[in-house]
């Protein structure tokens, strides 16, 4: 009895533990955000596509050497990302995330606050999410 006792408690440990493949992309884009935030640009390089396209609310988009370019030199500086309401749908091996963000930047050396919606683009190659695409606009 108490060996079927600790086989239930492991199996229902396990079922919680589990992420569906939805929470693990989120934990992904928090991730690459916060790698923003940190400018770890060996992260980003490794959680971006080659064919990046990096849209922003004013309409400049980034390829990925540009971004890691503007992080490295201080071009541009996420101060902060925070994301809300994230939706993530998933087709294959395609998926797109929609959220609210709110990012401190600082662009040339001019700070902003800036209260966004996005759209991001990941693909997942072997068992990653790469971000392929991404586009904001003021909401």
């Amino acid at each position: 009895m108490k060996k079927i006792f600790i086989i239930v408690l492991l199996c229902q440990w396990v079922a919680a533990s589990a992420q569906t493949d939805e929470e693990k992309l989120t934990s992904t884009l928090k991730a690459f955000h916060q790698a923003l935030v940190n400018r770890n640009t060996v992260s980003i390089n490794q959680q971006t596509d080659k064919a990046l396209s990096y849209g922003h609310s004013n309409g400049w988009v980034e390829t990925k050497s540009e971004m890691i370019k503007n992080l490295e030199t201080g071009y541009m500086i996420y101060r902060s990302y925070a994301e809300d309401s994230v939706q993530v749908v998933i087709n294959g091996n395609m998926a797109h995330a929609r959220f609210v963000a709110d990012i401190g930047a600082t662009l040339n050396g001019k700070e902003g606050n800036f209260h966004l919606k996005v759209l991001e683009v990941w693909v997942r190659k072997g068992k990653r999410w790469v971000l392929f695409a991404r586009q904001a606009v003021k909401g």
